[in-house]
């Protein structure tokens, strides 16, 4: 902290009467002391941070803040205004003025120093004895936290002695007693809320009302940790413990899932997307703005009370790959799986449309479009031709994206952000040399491993600014490529080639088989791994302009296969509703709709219910759709589409009977399955009544 704020930037008469000309003021002392290369491109970020979201707080503070490529190292300016300054907060100008000015590659220690700043800023002493000092290097000192400790440690002595809750986040003072305790929760509360914490106090030993926040803000220096402060302060005033997850530009510490799973309520402050946001299911929760987190956090706690009492919850909510990379205790072979998820999970939407405007090329132009000319040489708008060409040629860019954007996000999923480029650019080589998918996933891995490699080196402290937007992608990029290029490019292109001759090669048992173990990997987790995998494969055959006859086969028998579980569980529920629950009858409606539209993940309720008989009922109908669609030699040039698309497929009436018969054998199946087990419950009952009987009376009570 000593080298952040020196005297020499602090001006104590600040005579500037707009934010930008404050920012300009307090920027050029950090300029004058080298901590700024480019002053009006470092101002221009300022002012593009401030566009985003004002930066005034209540209490006369301005915080204007950014990172930046022109910050050499993280620094802090303050200046003291007497007429004010508008920065946007609701109750006037500011006259306290801090700026921070974070490199784009700000470490991990200096960003903690700056969120401690962020704290202080809640804390009511420190903003008066900034307002009284009269010397630079004093104000300087006071900031850097050299002086007010005597006086902070009073104060939680005296809260102590009070009896209000501890000063430490989310702790109850244990001296607090049961009548103060029983007081704190009915001010706090309302109704069962306050009851609660009534209750916690009364006996002294009972917990209070538990939260957990998360706070982020977009640039994660100053908001984040501000908003952090004020509801843990209002959690000790209310007598509720508040645990926050900063999610700031040092990344951030994830809360113990312990904490998470005995907290009452959640209190989600922020202006950037929550990582890993699934975490915080099923509880109450109240979602809001960073700012709402630092100006009003006592309605924020009563709400979210509100909320408890009330009996409200969130629905379960899966976060992105990205988001679920890199927890602690996963293995590696979980953290491979998970990178290789991110990659597949971003590529889906380019197969998706792209595959889809290709079908349609081919609908519209027929199946010699992809010979058309260029529709920028030729264009005729009154002809089919010309609109099935250009919409072929727009799906063959989005398929041109598969592989790049494959490796740049399995590079992301490991890395973040800096793993992008060479991400992709690992990926276009793959394309360049015809490595292909294989290619793809080579090179997304490289490109990770390359920067994870990269960030932990020493850097010097001159370079940290730059590491991001030119080191990083300069060095991993050219690593990339000449690995790529020179080292494993060719080794891997033969072996995509091989594998391709391979499978134009198939025939009779072969591909059948090959369409039954489709087929069942389809089916097993109803698009989780597994699914995804399968389905890859079959997409990156047909991602060429002429896929051959075998990849259109097998995209054929994987989207045949792909449909019967929740048309399979539909059926069921139809023939034999009497075994299976009101709720999973409802989803059997629904289920039709997603099965013809080739959702797979129709069939999760039914799965998640009973796995044990529905899994392995759905890779049995799987296998034998798979089998017979290679078996009848069905072929599909579209990627997804279910149903819709029976138009482009080869030989539709057979390819129509094997996902016929897939769906009768997993729907019989399943029915069979749980007939046993509920005629085993009868037996072990001594239950008098035959089956049939059994299944005309609905039973809300089957279980697995």
């Amino acid at each position: 902290m000593s080298e952040m704020i020196t005297a020499d930037l602090v001006d104590l008469d600040l005579s500037a009467d707009t934010r930008e000309a404050a920012a300009r003021a307090l920027a050029e002392r950090m300029l004058a002391r080298g901590r700024v290369t480019d002053l009006d491109g470092f101002l221009a970020d300022v002012a593009a941070r401030e566009a985003r979201m004002p930066t005034g707080l209540d209490g006369g503070i301005g915080i204007p803040h950014c990172r930046s490529a022109h910050v050499t190292e993280p620094t802090l300016a303050f200046g003291r205004s007497t007429a004010g300054i508008d920065f946007g907060a609701a109750d006037g100008p500011a006259d306290l003025i801090f700026l921070i000015a974070a490199p784009a590659g700000a470490d991990e220690a200096h960003l903690t120093i700056l969120s401690s700043l962020a704290r202080q800023l809640m804390d009511a002493e420190f903003t008066s004895a900034l307002r009284a000092v009269t010397d630079a290097g004093a104000a300087a000192a006071l900031i850097r936290g050299e002086e007010g400790a005597e006086g902070g440690a009073a104060g939680a002595e005296a809260g102590a002695e009070a009896g209000v809750p501890d000063a430490r986040p989310g702790v109850a003072h244990a001296e607090a007693g049961g009548e103060a305790g029983a007081e704190v929760g009915a001010d706090a509360g309302g109704g069962s809320g306050g009851g609660s914490g009534a209750g916690a106090g009364a006996d002294g030993a009972a917990r209070p009302f538990r939260i957990v926040a998360v706070t982020s803000c977009p640039t994660g220096i100053a908001h984040t940790y501000m908003a952090a402060e004020s509801l843990e302060n209002a959690g000790r005033e209310a007598g509720v413990e508040v645990v926050v997850e900063t999610q700031g530009s040092a990344g951030f510490t994830r809360l113990d899932p312990a904490v998470i799973a005995a907290a009452d309520g959640v209190i989600l402050a922020h202006d950037v997307p929550v990582r890993e946001k699934e975490r915080f299911a099923g509880k109450p929760t109240v979602d809001t703005g960073v700012k709402a987190g630092i100006s009003r956090p006592a309605e924020l706690i009563a709400e979210v009370r509100e909320k408890a009492a009330r009996g409200e919850a969130t629905a379960p909510a899966a976060g992105t790959p990205v988001d679920r990379a890199g927890a602690p205790g996963e293995g590696y072979g979980t953290r491979l799986r998970t990178w290789l998820m991110s990659g597949v999970s971003y590529m889906v939407p380019f197969v998706a449309a792209g595959g889809l405007l290709i079908a349609l090329g081919f609908a519209i132009g027929g199946y010699t479009v992809n010979k058309a000319p260029s529709v920028m040489d030729h264009f005729v708008w009154t002809e089919a031709d010309s609109w099935g060409a250009l919409l072929f040629q727009i799906g063959g860019v989005a398929f041109g994206f598969l592989v790049p954007v494959l490796a740049g996000y399995i590079a992301y999923g490991m890395a973040d952000r800096p793993g992008l480029v060479p991400g992709f650019v690992g990926g276009a080589i793959a394309l360049t040399v015809n490595a292909g998918f294989l290619g793809g996933l080579a090179a997304g891995l490289l490109a990770g491993g390359v920067v994870m490699a990269i960030g932990r080196a020493p850097i010097p402290a001159a370079l940290r600014g730059i590491m991001p937007v030119v080191v990083i992608p300069l060095v991993s990029s050219a690593v990339v490529g000449f690995l790529m290029f020179v080292v494993i490019g060719k080794p891997i292109a033969s072996a995509q080639k091989g594998m391709t001759d391979w499978l134009n090669g198939l025939g009779g048992a072969n591909a059948v088989l090959l369409g039954a173990l489709l087929g069942m990997m389809m089916c097993f987790d109803l698009g989780g791994p597994v699914n995804k995998v399968a389905y890859a494969f079959a997409t990156a055959g047909i991602a060429v302009a002429d896929p051959s006859d075998s990849a259109m086969k097998i995209m054929a028998a994987v989207m045949a296969a792909g449909m019967v579980p929740p048309l399979a569980m539909a059926l069921a529920t139809t023939v034999r509703g009497g075994l299976f629950t009101r709720t999973e009858r409802e989803n059997g409606k629904a289920a039709w709709v997603l099965g013809i539209s080739f959702i797979s993940e129709g069939a999760i309720p039914f799965a998640a219910a009973d796995p044990l008989r529905v899994i392995p009922s759905s890779m049995l109908g799987g296998a034998v759709t798979g089998a017979l669609s290679m078996a009848f030699g069905a072929t599909l040039r579209a990627p997804h589409g279910g149903i819709f698309v029976v138009p482009l497929i080869g030989n539709p009436f057979l390819y129509l009977v094997a996902l016929a018969a897939g769906v009768c054998v997993s729907a019989a199946s399943v029915i069979v399955l749980k007939g046993l087990r509920r005629q085993g419950a009868q037996d072990a009952e001594g239950d008098p009544e035959t089956s049939g009987a059994s299944a005309a009376v609905p039973k809300e009570s089957v279980t697995a």
